[in-house]
């Protein structure tokens, strides 16, 4: 159901109408929005010779885990791909026709049918523009049967980063996470124009988290809540925050500070899990920390009361856990981990076991079909009986290069 708060504000100052195609100009750090409405690119379907797997059936999805990846490369390019893996670890599909693939979400009602976040370098002519730009894309692929319907286009300069996330909050709206215009907006995919933004700047000074403007906040995750407020992963603030569309930031609600890395370090993809789950709670990839974290919200007057706080509830990590970028709260209280740089996907009991695992070089985003998006029917844990390595964290900072973009 398309959620109602978010009323249109202000629309994408001109707009021209050409045929199917809404083409609006963004001012501002070179960004131009694209709206093709929902048709069939040929430019997008899986690319055979590049190895996709042999079109399994719909059947052959129950209970697959869908991974997309963004820090695979091969002869030094980059080489990435969305894929699917049966419960077995044998690859059900993959599609690599893109550059770069972020965020992948499910279908609701659909078996085999997944949306995700893609990117491709387009040169200076091709983006009308001075300098090259990234084209990011939100598209919907049926596993089953290879076909690939583009939904949304959203260009941004090079040297602002590719989109990392566009979650759908209705039939025709994404809410997008604007890594190039440090923002949250958004868009009805149908008419092209912004119905609703908030702007970090707003709220943030320009001296916290990384260089402004090439990499300010490197906002890299949304997610609409139930309540109708927004949650933003703010990585190079190390914050998750809370958006109320109308008020604004809801700063008591704020999880971490800016270079506090005992609480977080350039975390990414934090999923919520509501009060009647066991939350409030965050659970999320503390990726700089080598380890995936959940917090819970207390106070003695409940969430909302003035003493409410965040606190570590849970942790794990293991001596092969390498710069995660992804977690999911399974239904049955497992938690699904994307270990990027450990090149894998694992599945972890609360108690820090790993009782499933496949092999999955630069993984970005991993769902697992049938269990709803994200954390989304997964509840909090109880204790901590699960924590592993958390004793001593080496820091980061003296042995990793900076990761600008990434």
């Amino acid at each position: 159901m398309e959620q109602t708060p978010f009323r249109a504000k202000h629309a994408v100052a001109g707009g021209v109408a050409v045929v199917v195609v809404l083409v609006a100009v963004l001012v501002g750090a070179g960004v131009v929005a694209v709206d093709s409405g929902t048709q069939d690119r040929p430019d997008a379907q899986a690319n055979d010779s590049a190895g996709s797997s042999e079109a399994a059936t719909v059947e052959a999805y129950e209970n697959a885990t869908v991974v997309a990846t963004s820090e695979r490369t091969a002869g030094g390019d980059r080489a990435n791909f969305v894929a699917a893996y049966a419960e077995n670890g044998s690859e059900l599909y993959r599609n690599d026709s893109h550059l770069v693939y972020n965020d992948v979400d499910p279908v609701p009602g659909e078996r085999a049918t997944v949306e995700y976040v893609a990117a491709e370098r387009l040169g200076p002519e091709e983006c009308n523009a001075e300098t090259a730009c990234w084209k990011n894309m939100f598209e919907r692929v049926n596993m089953s049967t290879g076909e690939v319907t583009r939904i949304y286009t959203y260009l941004t300069s090079t040297d602002r980063g590719q989109l990392h996330d566009m979650d759908r909050i209705g039939p025709d709206r994404l809410l997008v996470g604007d890594i190039a215009r440090d923002r949250v907006f958004a868009v009805n995919t149908t008419t092209g124009l912004v119905t609703w933004e908030w702007q970090a700047q707003t709220d943030f000074e320009f001296d916290s988290g990384g260089p402004f403007p090439r990499d300010w906040t490197h906002l890299n995750d949304v997610e609409m809540l139930d309540d109708g407020r927004v949650m933003a992963s703010l990585r190079n603030q190390d914050q998750v925050v809370f958006i109320d569309p109308e008020r604004g930031l809801d700063e008591e609600w704020t999880l971490g500070s800016d270079g506090d890395h005992d609480t977080l370090y350039e975390q990414h993809n934090p999923d919520y899990i509501p009060e009647e789950r066991g939350g409030p709670a965050v659970v999320l990839a503390d990726s700089e920390n080598d380890r995936v974290v959940e917090f819970h919200r207390e106070g003695s007057a409940g969430e909302t009361g003035e003493d409410a706080e965040w606190n570590r509830a849970w942790t794990w990590s293991d001596d092969a856990l390498d710069w995660p970028r992804d977690a999911d709260r399974l239904p049955n209280g497992n938690t699904l981990v994307t270990d990027t740089d450990g090149g894998r996907v694992l599945e972890v009991a609360p108690n820090g076991s790993v009782v499933w695992s496949v092999e999955v070089e630069g993984g970005y985003d991993s769902e697992r079909l049938g269990t709803g998006d994200e954390s989304a029917n997964g509840s909090a844990v109880e204790s901590n009986s699960g924590a592993m390595g958390t004793s001593a964290i080496e820091s980061p900072e003296a042995t990793r290069p900076p990761r600008i973009g990434r």
